[in-house]
């Protein structure tokens, strides 16, 4: 007899699970609600079809369960069980079915059983897996492979007086029918139901999820982020007490009379102000960039407050949505205001782009990704209905609100304040060495933020496109905070040096260095795709790179926004000094 859970190796391992719905209670032999899901292989979360699209049993009346808008976009399809369960109504043996298999079927499920295939089912909202099948065999000679399949699966719940705590599936290994290729077969499918009493509360069904297995491993992530950040704070701290403040001594005033010129930061105070090129995109960047900043930070304050349940990640998806159609005021205000201060002409061109700059990118690959999943008839692929529900959420709310966040920030906006005037010519900026220009500088700006997160980003994708949990919100959200710190540092003191070889270009400068982390982590995503996962498949790899593609992006919007804002308050701070001086 084996526990039905899933491990990286696909072998079946002991594994509770639980849930923390509504408090559902229950009198003897009363319908306990059991659904089936889906299926798909364990290598390949994001490929998932109908439970029923494999010639398994069904019952006699199919109802499909009424679905939260969530739980469609995570691709769940739950329907009626072909298994009846009652509270604490024992079941042993029970014939679910006989079915007789053509040779078609047969070769289907040989296929699915070759590919590690698993099914989820929901009994009273806890989700339970199981393999269908097993290959016993050569590993080195596939004609000599067994394809088995299991004939008998086990429920055991538990329970606490009049309401459901656990549930989880046993296969029987030794009850299995050996599918033979290419001729019809009779099979009969049973399980059994067993109610095991525990003392368990209800209110702590998801405990087991707040402290992973190896939880060390996290709280030394915490310590090799802090330690970064630490170092690199400290060496900025002796580098600002010995030569900044140096500097700040030995400026000359122009109306003295010294024949020492001034070089370095201090001789392009003129310059230093002076408006980026490109002003709508770069307005419109920061826009998006302080607008993704704060869905990251809401979100993860939800997170805190233990608003997403364990395994049912479509609470996570309303989340993203209502969030990001609320912080739609927020994007439309800052970009608005930033690009009326620098002197920009066309404000409604601006707030177009703003609203354009993250959500064009991701419906164009969700278009495609989306006509992938349709070819494949996978759950991935979203109902027209869904798509019309989204779209209108956008256009009757998210788009508005950027209108009036808009409206908002050009009746707001005051005058760039600038330390230092701007000259009307600009300087020219001398000849740099190769490793001061701006590729040199992101490579290296992007590492330093990058290794303060590689560690969590581990079992970040394990729970994004695998069959774990991340629930350790804590944790993610200390090394969020130390990301954008440490991203905010680097970027200053590579805006100091860029100004220290006297170039002024520093604006496109200090977002593009701020944002490199984005580049970095999916850089990672080629490291874990072909390194650590076992995806396979056309649908799991588009799906895999086109969504992280997206998300990278919307980090480097959102860390280069936070470089740029923190290097623009930096910039203020040393040339006031100056002038103060």
């Amino acid at each position: 007899m084996c526990r039905s859970s899933l491990n990286a190796s696909g072998l079946l391992k002991s594994r509770h699970v639980r849930s923390d719905f509504l408090e559902h209670r229950y009198k003897v032999d009363d319908a306990v609600p059991l659904y089936v899901n889906k299926v798909g292989p364990y290598y390949n979360p994001s490929e998932t079809y109908g439970y029923y699209s494999l010639p398994f049993c069904r019952p006699d009346h199919l109802e499909e369960k009424q679905e939260t808008l969530g739980e469609i976009l995570n691709g769940d399809r739950l329907v009626t069980a072909p298994y009846k369960v009652k509270f604490l109504q024992q079941k042993n043996h029970e014939v679910a079915c006989a079915k007789k298999l053509t040779s078609e079927e047969v070769s289907q499920i040989q296929a699915a059983i070759k590919q590690y295939y698993i099914f989820q089912m929901y009994c009273d909202d806890l989700p339970i897996w199981g393999f269908i099948g097993n290959v016993e065999g050569s590993s080195t000679n596939n004609s000599e492979h067994k394809y088995l399949l299991y004939q008998h699966f086990e429920l055991e719940i538990f329970f606490n007086k009049d309401q459901v705590i656990e549930a989880h599936l046993l296969m029987h290994p030794n009850e299995v029918v050996e599918l033979a290729e290419g001729r019809d077969m009779d099979i009969e499918l049973q399980y059994s139901v067993h109610w095991i009493e525990t003392n368990e509360h209800f209110r702590e069904r998801t405990k087991k999820y707040s402290v992973p297995r190896n939880s060390s491993i996290h709280h030394f992530s915490i310590i090799n982020s802090c330690v970064t950040f630490l170092i690199l704070f400290g060496c900025l701290l002796i580098y600002y007490m010995r030569v900044i403040r140096k500097d700040f001594y030995d400026f000359i005033p122009e109306d003295t009379a010294v024949d020492r010129e001034q070089t370095g930061w201090k001789c392009i105070r003129s310059d230093v102000f002076r408006y980026p090129k490109n002003r709508s995109l770069f307005a419109a960047a920061l826009g998006s960039g302080a607008q993704l900043c704060i869905l990251a930070t809401f979100t993860l304050l939800l997170g805190l407050l233990g608003v997403f349940y364990p395994f049912n990640r479509g609470n996570l998806f309303i989340a993203l949505i209502v969030l990001y159609t609320m912080t739609s005021g927020f994007a439309g205000y800052l970009a608005v205001l930033f690009y009326c201060q620098i002197e920009g002409k066309n404000g409604g061109k601006n707030l177009l782009l703003t609203g354009s700059l993250s959500s064009v990118p991701l419906f164009l690959i969700f278009c495609f990704l989306n006509t992938v999943a349709a070819s494949y008839q996978a759950n991935a692929a979203l109902p027209l209905g869904t798509i019309l529900i989204l779209l209108l959420i956008w256009i009757s709310l998210a788009l508005p609100l950027l209108v009036v966040g808009g409206i908002a920030g050009k009746k707001s906006h005051g005058e760039f304040q600038a330390t230092c005037e701007t000259s009307k010519c600009p300087r020219e900026v001398p000849s740099l060495r190769w490793y001061r220009s701006t590729l040199p500088q992101m490579v290296l700006a992007g590492f330093l933020p990058f290794s303060t997160i590689y560690m969590q980003l581990h079992y970040v994708f394990m729970s994004m496109w695998g069959n774990r949990v991340y629930t350790l919100y804590s944790t993610i959200f200390v090394i969020f905070i130390i990301l954008l710190i440490t991203t905010s540092l680097i970027t200053v003191a590579l805006t100091h040096f860029q100004l220290a070889a006297e170039d002024h270009r520093w604006w496109w400068r200090s977002f593009l260095c701020g944002g490199t982390v984005g580049l970095y982590v999916y850089g990672f995503c080629f490291y874990y795709c072909y390194w650590i996962s076992h995806f396979s498949g056309f649908l799991q790899l588009s799906f895999f790179f086109g969504y992280m593609a997206w998300i990278c992006y919307c980090i480097f919007l959102m860390c280069g926004s936070v470089g740029f804002y923190v290097s623009l308050l930096y910039v203020r701070h040393i040339y006031s000094s100056i002038k103060s001086d």
